[in-house]
């Protein structure tokens, strides 16, 4: 039977700094690496994630999707022995009530159309 290789995974923030690296499986799904980036978040980073939803883990310029593992998401320095793989997280502003009232005030706006026929 075939030993599973772990890939060696850091996690970049917005500002620069960096979460891990640690070791996964292939195996591992994207919303789990989540859970764990939250777990370790920096806690004198304001605006901190609560839940995998308000994040999003970008490799290689695609988004990865919370319910796929590393090796479907076909990770492609993972081929490298011995690399590091770098992902980029990047977390969604919390919305608040006063913006989620604008968006909808503004909705039938957009979709009107100006035309006049004589």
């Amino acid at each position: 039977m075939a030993v599973e290789e772990l890939v060696e995974i850091k996690f970049r923030l917005a500002d620069g700094s960096d979460i891990g690296p640690s070791k996964f499986s292939p195996s591992t799904i994207v919303g789990s690496l989540k859970e764990k980036i939250i777990a370790l978040w920096p806690k004198d980073k304001e605006n901190g994630p609560k839940t995998i939803n308000d994040l999003k883990l970008i490799n290689a310029g695609r988004i990865l999707e919370n319910n796929k593992t590393l090796a479907e998401s076909r990770l492609p320095v993972a081929e490298v022995p011995g690399a590091v793989i770098t992902m980029h997280v990047v977390v969604r502003p919390p919305l608040s009530e006063k913006n989620t009232d604008k968006q909808q005030d503004d909705s039938p706006k957009k979709g009107g159309c100006g035309c006049t026929i004589l």
